[in-house]
């Protein structure tokens, strides 16, 4: 089955494809993408040339490129199928604003889990804004501010407010998008 003399493809698809089989399944909704994605990372692993390029770990070898399939082929079809979602920065910002203000009364591990790192690099994103656009997003969006109320009280016009927002989002939007993907497709 192999063109790869190091490397019992046979076995290693047999011993790992169970496992890797219901990690894709529970990432991926189609079963013939899933099925499609599975066979690929084992195509990967039989042209891998273990003598230019050897895998010091199978399993993680395994995991790390259906995981980086399943994200390209997720991507791939959003790209085709939803163009206006992923350019919308409401919805983003909705649905980042959602995973980080939830009110649920006991949320999961693995929900405080990711709402703990969404933060972090929510902050560490803020820190990078200059202080103006940071000012705008936090007032807006941390403190339920509205452009007109910070209109009046700074004095500086709704459209420069608004203006700043927008490359604020911009940058966030860049900076988060990559965390931001892995919770929503995982």
């Amino acid at each position: 089955m192999s063109n790869n003399p190091q490397l019992d493809v046979g076995s290693l698809v047999t011993a790992y494809r169970p496992r890797l089989d219901a990690f894709i399944r529970k990432r991926v909704s189609n079963k013939e993408d899933a099925e499609d994605i599975l066979q690929d990372v084992f195509y990967q692993l039989a042209k891998v040339d273990t003598a230019m390029n050897p895998i010091e770990q199978v399993t993680a070898w395994l995991y790390r490129v259906a995981r980086n399939m399943i994200i390209n082929k997720q991507t791939k079809k959003h790209e085709e199928e939803l163009p206006s979602y992923l350019n919308d920065d409401d919805e983003i910002l909705k649905d980042i604003s959602e995973m980080l203000f939830s009110k649920q009364t006991s949320p999961s591990p693995e929900t405080e889990y990711l709402r703990s790192l969404m933060w972090v690099e929510l902050e560490n994103a803020l820190s990078e804004l200059p202080l103006e656009q940071r000012e705008v997003f936090e007032k807006t969006e941390l403190d339920g501010l509205s452009f007109k109320e910070i209109s009046e009280e700074t004095g500086i016009s709704v459209n420069t407010l608004l203006s700043r927002k927008r490359y604020a989002v911009l940058h966030l939007r860049k900076r988060l998008s990559e965390l931001y993907e892995e919770i929503i497709y995982s």
